[in-house]
């Protein structure tokens, strides 16, 4: 008998979420405060998607093309640098 449905979810090959962009699934995002931010750099280690980075030691920026909203790095933040906002209230 054939298999009619593929693979699935298979993971093929490493770092292929490169190829898919997935900020469009969030309905919340990280917006961050650079006068707020000291680049404590403890929001890296902690994003799960490897969203938040870093330029010379200093935070650079939020890949929100591929960040999904977990708010996670908000969370960790000491300063309060970083606020989940809503999609719908922007």
């Amino acid at each position: 008998m054939k298999n009619e449905f593929g693979l699935g979810a298979s993971i093929l090959e490493d770092g292929n979420s490169l190829k898919f962009k997935t900020g469009s699934w969030k309905n919340r995002y990280p917006s961050h405060s650079k006068e707020l931010c000291k680049s404590c750099m403890l929001c890296i280690p902690y994003c799960p998607e490897d969203c938040i980075k870093q330029k010379d030691g200093i935070f650079d920026k939020i890949d929100l093309e591929y960040c999904k909203g977990c708010g996670v790095c908000a969370k960790v933040c000491p300063f309060k640098a970083i606020e989940m906002k809503s999609k719908d209230n922007d």
